[in-house]
């Protein structure tokens, strides 16, 4: 599973960005697919993420201001973020959770998010 992320970029607080990440490869053994971050000196967390279900999981800081989405052909994953605080100011990486017997983490380049107050 290869996955490539777009969409960061200089934002002001307040201000809205919407990642996507494509995946390519062997698709049909993507489980979760989701989105992480990682800020200068902190250790890297889920932001949000979707399983093959619908099902949709969000850190307790993002609820209510990040949406997490994909496509019907679970090729995209989407993140709109809203109402951005400059604390959401991280590396945004794009990950999966693949495998048909065992699960395999897959990771995207990250897209920075820079928002400024």
């Amino acid at each position: 599973v290869q996955l490539q992320a777009s969409g960061g970029g200089l934002v002001q607080a307040g201000g809205s960005l919407r990642l996507s990440c494509a995946a390519s490869g062997n698709i049909l053994s993507i489980n979760v697919l989701g989105w992480y971050r990682q800020a200068p000196g902190k250790q890297r967390e889920l932001v949000a993420a979707i399983n093959s279900g619908g099902s949709r999981n969000y850190a307790d800081s993002v609820k209510g201001r990040f949406t997490v989405s994909r496509d019907n052909a679970k090729k995209t994953v989407f993140l709109q973020m809203n109402s951005l605080k400059p604390e959401d100011t991280a590396v945004y990486y794009c990950h999966a959770e693949a495998g048909l017997v065992a699960a395999y983490d897959y990771w995207g380049q990250g897209t920075l998010v820079t928002v400024s107050s």
